[in-house]
């Protein structure tokens, strides 16, 4: 009985502590290029290793926990995470860190599923209405804790390259504790399958319209996990890695917050509104970068991740009212699919541009493409909407 009691606390905390390890190496990608003498390209090709892990997982393994259980899955995660944080402990070059990505990818993409089921599945009676928005809390401001961690142990802790990552695998090793103690909350049915992608004729109209804001939204939190130390080190030139977790982090802390305040707002207004405010987000880092304000950057950051929680989850919430509900899962599967593409993508175009343009044109064009995107998304909101 007791057990049963501590499972959702107790599960609630597995999945943030396994994704703040996730986005802890985002302050010290500056200090990686200094010792390994790479670019921003590098950075954000490092980057991207971490969304073909979470693809990786979201496909072959999505389904799996059905079959076999939440507990074996979550435990492979929390395997994938130890993993990652050892090797990023004895990174000394950039395949190392590659691999140590792809690893810590594993471990969010098993979680990002599973752990979400396994949390609203464990959730007490009084807790049952509030459950997806503790799942959603724990993922997400997982997400964000882990730059502004990261950036505090980095900035003024020994050891900048090592400590932060010490720090994960005992969060991790706890979070594997959490899971071995609490029962399994799924009764096992289905057969091991890899997750099908497809969306019907009937949702593909609201899919189009969600995925495009999705794609949107999902760059730019892509963008300030990846570039945010390089746009405050080389476009603002403040040479703090605190603050520059701080700004990574506070995308994911706006985005958590929104998706909780506006989790009963009507999806299709809640999507165009996300759209509008990425747009204004969007013009704040263009200006911002423009200046080399930092202010302005962290007003970005905030309003970006604001506007990314709103199209993202009602965006999720209109796709499911829309699909059938045999087919749910895979249609979800395609969303996120998409998301995770956009977080890897588009970042590797900004490095690839950087590289030529320098950063500063490369974040300019990033916003502008960006806003555009979600601007035409608005639009055929509206349109519909008036029709």
């Amino acid at each position: 009985m007791t057990a049963h009691r501590i499972a959702f606390p107790l599960l609630a905390y597995a999945f943030a502590a396994i994704m703040l390890g996730t986005t802890m190496p985002t302050p010290m990608y500056a200090l990686y290029g200094e010792q390994m003498h790479f670019n921003v390209l590098t950075t954000t090709v490092i980057y991207a290793a971490y969304a073909g892990g979470v693809l990786f997982a979201l496909l072959a393994f999505g389904r799996w926990s059905d079959a076999i259980g939440r507990r074996p899955m979550l435990l492979g995660g929390v395997v994938a995470a130890l993993i990652s944080g050892g090797v990023f402990l004895v990174a000394d070059s950039v395949p190392a860190l590659l691999v140590a990505r792809v690893f810590s990818g594993l471990s969010a993409g098993v979680f990002t599923g599973t752990a979400t089921a396994a949390v609203i599945e464990a959730a007490p009676p009084q807790w049952r209405s509030r459950a997806a928005a503790v799942a959603t809390v724990a993922n997400i401001g997982g997400l964000g804790a882990g730059p502004i961690v990261a950036g505090v142990l980095v900035q003024y802790a020994p050891q900048p390259l090592h400590l932060s990552f010490v720090v994960h695998i005992v969060l991790a090793a706890l979070a594997g504790v959490a899971v071995l103690l609490v029962p399994e909350t799924s009764p096992r049915s289905g057969r091991l399958a890899v997750q099908r992608l497809s969306v019907p004729p009937e949702v593909r109209a609201v899919f189009i319209l969600a995925g495009i804001a999705g794609f949107a939204g999902f760059a730019v939190t892509g963008l300030f996990a990846a570039v945010a130390p390089s746009f405050v080190v080389d476009v603002v030139g403040i040479g703090n890695h605190a603050v520059a977790g701080l700004i990574a982090g506070s995308v994911f802390a706006a985005s958590a917050l929104t998706q909780v305040l506006t989790n009963t707002m009507a999806p299709q207004r809640a999507l165009a509104l996300g759209c509008a405010i990425l747009v204004a987000g969007m013009v704040i880092l263009a200006v911002a970068l423009q200046l080399s304000s930092l202010i302005g950057l962290v007003a970005a950051a905030v309003v970006s991740g604001a506007g990314q929680g709103m199209s993202f989850s009602r965006g999720l919430a209109a796709i499911s009212e829309s699909s059938p509900a045999e087919r749910r899962a895979e249609v979800n599967s395609t969303y996120f699919v998409i998301g995770y593409v956009a977080i890897s993508v588009p970042v590797v175009g900004v490095g690839v541009a950087a590289q030529h343009w320098g950063l500063r044109v490369a974040g300019v064009s990033f916003a502008v493409g960006v806003a555009v995107l979600a601007a035409i998304c608005l639009a055929a909101i509206l349109v519909r909407e008036r029709r």
